[in-house]
């Protein structure tokens, strides 16, 4: 709650802002910078201003210094792209859009709210998102070809981590290894016979024109995500989809027919075409989740709390009951034991586990089993849990036989960040750029700027 509200007042601090930045300086828009043939307006320095502004980022200088070196710097990044053939994932930044759309509307309060701001309609605020994001992951796109072909051995590493003040060495945090078996509760059939009645109803009302797919999606959806959205999904390819929905989303035809009802992990959809556009499609969909009965989830927590009876008891062992029973794909293979793709290893730090599991295992000794617990999956399905602590390791400055993963990392990462500072230097030196006389005395991160004068008349 603290969190939000935190979040909230930095909005309206950010709105602030801009309103005093537009207030004190009128100026009609002008030629801010030009970066090799690109020119950079004052307005497209505002605009990335209040979008910055928006995700809460603060200035420790005159904005209007710091964005316009940020956007040549990033101009030097998209003009490259463009020569090497650079591209990225068009639905991936759609699919960013809707959320930084959905988060700025739900701290500044409404729609109107946002339109006001930017000064803009929803849709124009979109695609100046849309762009803004386009532009980043270009950028990121470029840096990861340039620093592509950078390796480190284990003897580099060696060396880095020798080369460290002891007092410069990383912190590393208390980390754990877990265990988990998981099991889903039963649904009653009567329970899924309820939903799929409900989606019928849907298609009926729908189908006979008393209302419309994305009303009774945005009513009736549990979808958060697409249910504002009416429903609405971005345009994606038959990988993004879960195998199921793909199938019937790709086999519709007719804006005006709804699908069948479809079962995927998630729960139960019925699904509607919006547009084709060769391999990719556009769809609305309702999704409606059968809910698990509180007899059944005790039945589960109860059936689990004797399997850690008979674990415990020595009749198998805790690696044997997550490959033979588990529910989760992820673990069962692997003797239950969690991964953690952030650090590619199986050690977590208690705040990079899902809540419910780092609330249980905090209090456990190594090799202890927890009692049996609730867990919601990112999907929102809630399953029931056994976990057992399988490691611990204290807070601890990083060494080389305990952490190395962490410091091969941090001097790929550092080696890097080098490569890309002097691209940039390089590109500084060999690409055509003039300032506007008023910004010659900002103070730039990039001090290697070489701008070029205005010729006079």
């Amino acid at each position: 709650m603290k969190r939000n509200i935190y979040n909230f007042v930095s909005v309206l601090c950010a709105i602030f802002s801009v309103c005093s930045i537009n207030a004190q300086d009128n100026v009609i828009d002008r030629v801010e910078w030009v970066v090799g043939d690109k020119a950079i307006l004052r307005s497209d320095i505002e605009e990335t201003m209040r979008f910055w502004l928006s995700q809460g980022r603060k200035f420790d200088a005159d904005p209007y210094c710091v964005v316009g070196e940020d956007l040549a710097v990033q101009q030097l990044f998209l003009h490259q792209a463009a020569l090497d053939s650079v591209e990225v994932d068009e639905t991936k930044i759609m699919r960013q859009v809707e959320a930084q759309m959905d988060y700025v509307i739900s701290q500044i309060g409404s729609k109107e709210k946002l339109e006001e701001y930017f000064d803009k309609n929803s849709s124009e605020i979109r695609e100046m998102y849309r762009e803004q994001l386009y532009n980043m992951e270009m950028m990121e796109a470029m840096k990861g070809k340039l620093v592509g072909d950078i390796k480190v051995s284990p003897s580099m590493v060696r060396r880095f981590y020798e080369s460290l003040p002891k007092d410069s060495l990383p912190f590393i945090q208390e980390q754990v290894e877990v265990q988990i078996v998981t099991l889903e509760p039963e649904i009653d059939i009567e329970e899924i016979e309820r939903v799929k009645g409900e989606l019928r109803d849907y298609t009926e009302r729908i189908t006979s024109g008393e209302t419309s797919f994305s009303t009774m999606a945005l009513l009736y959806s549990e979808d958060p995500g697409s249910a504002r959205r009416g429903g609405e999904l971005d345009f994606m390819g038959r990988a993004e989809l879960q195998p199921e929905f793909a199938t019937v989303a790709f086999g519709l035809t007719d804006p005006n027919k709804i699908s069948k009802i479809v079962e995927t992990e998630y729960g139960f959809h019925i699904i509607q075409l919006i547009e084709k556009r060769g391999d990719r499609v556009k769809v609305r969909h309702i999704l409606r989740k059968p809910a698990h009965s509180s007899e059944n989830t005790k039945k589960m927590l109860l059936h689990l709390d004797s399997i850690a009876t008979d674990i415990k008891d020595g009749k198998f062992t805790f690696e044997e009951a997550a490959g033979a029973i588990s529910h989760d794909k992820d673990t069962r293979n692997n003797y239950g034991i969690m991964y953690n793709k952030a650090t590619a290893s199986s050690h977590f730090s208690l705040e990079d586990l899902p809540v419910d599991v780092a609330r249980v295992v905090d209090g456990l000794k190594v090799g202890e089993i927890s009692q049996p617990f609730t867990w919601v999956l990112n999907n929102g399905k809630a399953v029931c849990a056994i976990a057992k602590l399988k490691s611990r390791t204290d807070a601890h400055q990083a060494t080389i036989n305990d952490d190395y993963v962490t410091l091969s990392n941090m001097y790929q990462a550092r080696l890097s960040e080098e490569r890309i500072q002097e691209w940039i230097r390089q590109k500084q030196k060999t690409t055509y750029v003039r300032i506007n006389e008023d910004s010659r005395s900002c103070e730039f991160k990039y001090p290697h700027w070489q701008f070029y004068e205005d010729k006079q008349d």
